[in-house]
């Protein structure tokens, strides 16, 4: 399953350090991978052209089917919904938001968290430009803000502020919350609503 993630990474980024970026490694070890890679293919998957990488003829026929297997592999993997138990769950969600965001309402998101699912950890990524890329690409599990473009599966909530939560199509956290819920810090403290 490594080799098969590694590979869908390094075919999507098209770059070693890319992929390693994408996927938490260090490029030396992204391009350790690479080398297995190309022994278990037989074929050298990308190739240098100019100061980039190119897909072979070979890995880019293999481009889509690698994807596809590697999301099958993750559904087959992620726990059945109907039967979560949000209060175990373990698990590390990456949100990617503005710094407003992060600012006004991470505090009290991360304090409801701890109180519904000790176990679960948020990382919050910076969202430089609006591309919805890294959710349908499963980089991010949640997109708050502003998308320049919907994919199909994304769930869109409008409020009176028109704020929104995005995931990616298929995520079991589509099932779980609920997009009409609310937090906010008062004088009073921490308040969830529905």
């Amino acid at each position: 399953m490594n080799l098969l993630a590694t590979l869908d990474a390094l075919l999507a980024e098209g770059s070693v350090t890319g992929a390693a970026r994408r996927l938490g490694l260090s490029a030396s070890a992204m391009s350790r991978t690479l080398a297995r890679l190309r022994s278990a293919t037989g074929d050298p998957l990308l190739v240098r052209a100019g100061r980039g990488l190119v897909p072979t003829p070979r890995a880019a026929e293999l481009r889509d089917r690698v994807h596809q297997l590697t999301r099958d592999v993750r559904a087959v993997l992620t726990p059945d919904v109907s039967h979560l138990d949000v209060a175990s769950l373990e698990r590390t969600f990456t949100i990617r938001a503005n710094e407003g965001f992060i600012a006004t309402l991470s505090a009290c998101l991360v304090a409801a968290i701890i109180e519904a699912a000790p176990r679960v950890r948020l990382r919050f990524a910076p969202k430089p430009e609006k591309d919805a890329r890294p959710l349908r690409e499963g980089q991010i599990d949640l997109e708050i803000g502003v998308l320049g473009a919907f994919a199909p599966g994304q769930i869109r909530w409008g409020g009176s502020d028109w704020a929104f939560a995005s995931f990616r199509g298929g995520h079991y956290a589509r099932k779980i919350c609920s997009l009409r819920s609310c937090c906010c810090v008062t004088e009073r403290g921490i308040q969830w609503t529905r």
